[in-house]
């Protein structure tokens, strides 16, 4: 089963080209990198496929499941925290997810973000 398959996918921002036809599939299991200089559309796929923000043009599926139809199946089984996220100046992932945590009522939560964070 392919994990993400993205097709023609494209996004423009008005008149400005963000993404361009863009294709790739990623099998289930498989370890995949998506690398590139700034401004490359690296994040712009990611939100793309994650329906943060629409495509203009395209089709994409995570888990066989449609980006946009299948949008809040597909984000129940992803967890998407950007790199430039600056909820507090210089907060760290870690920190973000120690402070996270701390609007619930958690036990033994330190595990579980060490695993997520690799």
């Amino acid at each position: 089963m392919k994990a993400i398959e993205i097709h023609k996918l494209t996004k423009f921002y008005g008149k400005t080209l963000g993404i361009n036809d863009v294709n790739f599939d990623v099998e289930q299991g498989e370890i995949f990198d998506f690398i590139g200089p700034n401004g490359a559309g690296k994040s712009t796929t990611i939100r793309t496929l994650l329906n943060l923000i629409f495509p203009t043009y395209g089709s994409a599926e995570i888990f066989g499941m449609d980006i946009v139809k299948k949008s809040k199946e597909i984000k129940y089984r992803i967890g998407y925290l950007p790199a430039e996220a600056n909820y507090y100046h210089r907060m760290t992932v870690k920190e973000l997810l120690d402070y996270s945590a701390g609007f619930f009522n958690l036990r033994n939560y330190e595990s579980r973000i060490e695993q997520l964070m690799g």
